[in-house]
């Protein structure tokens, strides 16, 4: 599981898609596997530790739609 610091006010979404690529159920995990970090507010303090969850291959497959198909 990776740890990142984060950036001045930047918000947990914002943290798990500049790291990860991804915000979908990332979010959710990450703040369950970090207690007490919803207590800090919407935007986290500069230097922040945050523990990532690892996401594998199948999760990071986007599934598309196509309108014209």
């Amino acid at each position: 599981m990776p740890s990142v610091i984060a950036n001045d006010h930047e918000t947990v979404d914002a943290l798990c898609m500049r790291t990860l690529g991804q915000t979908a159920g990332v979010v959710e995990a990450t703040l369950a596997m970090n207690p007490g970090l919803a207590a800090k507010g919407p935007h986290l303090p500069v230097g922040t530790v945050v523990e990532l969850p690892a996401i594998t291959a199948a999760q990071k497959t986007i599934k598309t739609i196509q309108l014209w198909d």
